[in-house]
This record gives structure tokens, C-alpha cells and sequence, in this order.
């Protein structure tokens, strides 16, 4: 194995991790979608929220909350996607640069909720934001749809890194064999 296509293996995420990354990340867009419903609904958590000014949001804002909803979903989905729980067909590259556009977001999300005059924010939209961008950039620099359960091995299991590692043995064995 050459030492390119070691360093590849290193920096590129297997199945298993890129599929547990993008279930985690849904999680959280789903998380903060719900946190979103909230604020629509007009439940008092403004001090987590738009700045932290006021407990209760004004009507824009709550607008705007109701909204968020929607992209926050779309979030999620875009980040199972990418991991393969479905088959992307033509959505594919939608896929892949959602999920770094995600990772990109959830970086300035992190930036502007650590700014913020809420402690809130601060404590908890920050650090959340910052597990949210590293998540998805783990996201998209797996193989598309390779997290999928299901894929991989003839037990309908994902492959084992040690099976993987197999495969790749053997492709390079035959192909000296033949370069004889």
C-alpha cells in the first residue's frame, strides 16, 4: 500500500463512523428544530434565542423561528442523505455539498452564539453548533451513502474495516500479478 492511499485511509472516515456522525447530527438539527417549534409556539425561551433581549419573542421572530423549522429538517435530511440512508439518485451532489454547506453554517453559528450577549447561547448553542460542524464535515468527507445499515458485506452487515482491508489486499495482489 502506498503511502498516499495510507494517508487517505486515515483521513477518510469509515462507514460505521460516517453512518453514527450522521445520525448524531440529525439528532441535533432535530433537537434544535424542536428547541424552534418552541419559540414559534411562543413558549418564554427568547433568553436562549435571537440574542437573548427579550424571554418572549416578538411576532417576526416567532415567524422566523417557524421557518428555521423547516431548514433544520431539511438539515437533518440532508446529512442522512449524504450517509446513505436512502438512495440519492440525482440528489447526490445536493448531498455532499449540503452537508459542507452545513458544516460551513454550523461554524458561523458557533461564531455568532459564542458573540452573543446570551449566556445561553454562550454555554449552549456554541459548543452544540461547534459538534454540529465537526459532525457533518465527518459527513461529507465519507463516501457517498456509505454509512448506509444494510450495505456491505454478503450477512447484509457493513463491512469491517478488517474486510475492507481484505478486499484492498487482494485488488493490489492481483493487480501485480498482472503488471508480471
Amino acid at each position: 500500500m502506498s503511502s498516499a492511499q495510507i494517508r487517505r485511509n486515515l483521513l477518510t472516515p469509515t462507514a460505521r463512523t460516517a453512518h453514527r456522525a450522521a445520525v448524531a447530527a440529525a439528532i441535533g438539527f432535530a433537537g434544535i428544530a424542536v428547541f424552534e417549534i418552541a419559540l414559534a409556539a411562543g413558549a418564554p425561551l427568547g433568553y436562549a434565542a435571537w440574542g437573548g433581549a427579550h424571554a418572549h419573542l416578538s411576532t417576526a421572530q416567532r415567524i422566523g423561528s417557524a421557518v428555521a423549522v423547516v431548514v433544520w429538517v431539511a438539515a437533518a435530511l440532508v446529512v442522512l442523505g449524504r450517509a446513505g440512508w436512502w438512495s440519492a439518485g440525482r440528489r447526490t451532489r445536493l448531498f455532499r455539498w449540503g452537508t459542507w454547506f452545513l458544516a460551513g453554517v454550523s461554524g458561523v453559528a458557533a461564531l455568532m452564539n459564542f458573540a452573543s450577549h446570551s449566556r445561553w447561547e454562550n454555554l449552549t448553542f456554541g459548543p452544540a453548533a461547534l459538534i454540529l460542524m465537526a459532525l457533518c464535515i465527518v459527513v461529507a468527507r465519507s463516501a457517498p451513502g456509505d454509512g448506509r445499515s444494510g450495505a456491505g458485506n454478503a450477512a447484509g452487515g457493513a463491512a469491517s474495516e478488517a474486510e475492507v482491508a481484505a478486499a484492498r489486499f487482494e485488488e493490489e495482489k492481483a493487480g501485480q500479478t498482472f503488471a508480471r
